[in-house]
């Protein structure tokens, strides 16, 4: 009789604990179904009435997709060009770099690397704010201001979160195999590409994952960077296109590309999401 009671409690806190998480999604996906609503009214109802379904008043069909990408001079797949340009060069560059300096800083117990691994920590928890407008004037003398040299500031950012996650994994690799393959006649760089690279792929993963939607999303930093004239990304290009005179602003043709920029990356985290739990859990328990 106890065993069912028992049993029979543990169904009603699976129960209760199921209705809690739905309730939790559903608040989470009311914004991106928020947008979607919005991207197929006009946009006097957007701005009248933000939760109301479209009407036949209302409702535009796909009008505000097609202002969105084609509004300005500006197109909009050389602003999505460069979006993936600049992510996915960021991303390579934060993975290469952060892994090979994490697996330094893991096995050289020096004080030198010790102060370097406390700084990228402490990196963590600067605002980017307090450094704004020196990085922006430094990446300017420095003609940072390109899709293509972008991902050099955006390696500077992304090494704290990266080097702390793949120090906590790199410490739980066996240095007995390091040193075989020492034996065997490999130096450092081999070592770390046909060793300790392959080892690091759940963290190296789950760090490309958060690394790819933190700079596919972000505005700040290339608005602050890229040469406006020339180069756009679509957190940029939606901002400036969107934008009328005397800062009246298309909310309809604005929900229809922020709703286009962010499907992509919703669907790359959906399909890659057990891949940052098993990364951020072998970093953090092996380490």
């Amino acid at each position: 009789m106890g065993k069912q009671q028992s049993i029979q409690q543990e169904k009603r806190r699976k129960a209760i604990m199921s209705i809690v998480l739905a309730i939790i999604c559903v608040i989470y996906m009311l914004p991106i179904v928020t947008i979607l609503i919005n991207t197929f009214k006009n946009a006097g109802a957007v701005k009248s009435n933000l939760f109301a379904l479209p009407n036949a008043e209302t409702f535009v069909g796909f009008e505000n997709y097609v202002t969105g990408m084609t509004a300005g001079s500006f197109p909009f797949w050389k602003a999505v060009l460069f979006n993936v340009i600049i992510t996915v060069l960021s991303a390579f560059l934060i993975l290469l770099f952060c892994s090979m300096a994490a697996w330094y800083v893991a096995r050289v117990n020096s004080i030198f690397c010790k102060i370097f691994y406390y700084l990228c920590v402490f990196s963590m928890v600067v605002p980017f704010q307090m450094v704004q407008f020196t990085l922006s004037k430094t990446a300017d003398s420095l003609s940072l201001n390109t899709p293509w040299t972008i991902p050099i500031v955006y390696l500077g950012f992304g090494a704290g979160l990266a080097i702390f996650m793949f120090v906590g994994f790199a410490k739980s690799i066996p240095i007995e195999i390091e040193e075989a393959a020492s034996i065997d006649g490999c130096g450092p760089l081999k070592t770390y590409f046909m060793v300790v690279f392959p080892m690091l792929k759940p963290t190296m993963i789950s760090v490309g994952i958060l690394e790819i939607m933190w700079v596919w999303n972000d505005y700040l930093l290339p608005s602050l960077v890229l040469d406006l004239a020339e180069y756009r990304n679509i957190p940029m290009h939606i901002q400036l296109t969107t934008t009328g005179s005397y800062g009246q602003m298309n909310l309809g043709a604005m929900m229809a590309m922020i709703f286009l920029s962010i499907v992509p990356i919703i669907i790359f985290y959906l399909l890659c999401q057990k891949y940052i739990i098993k990364g951020v859990a072998a970093g953090a328990v092996k380490g």
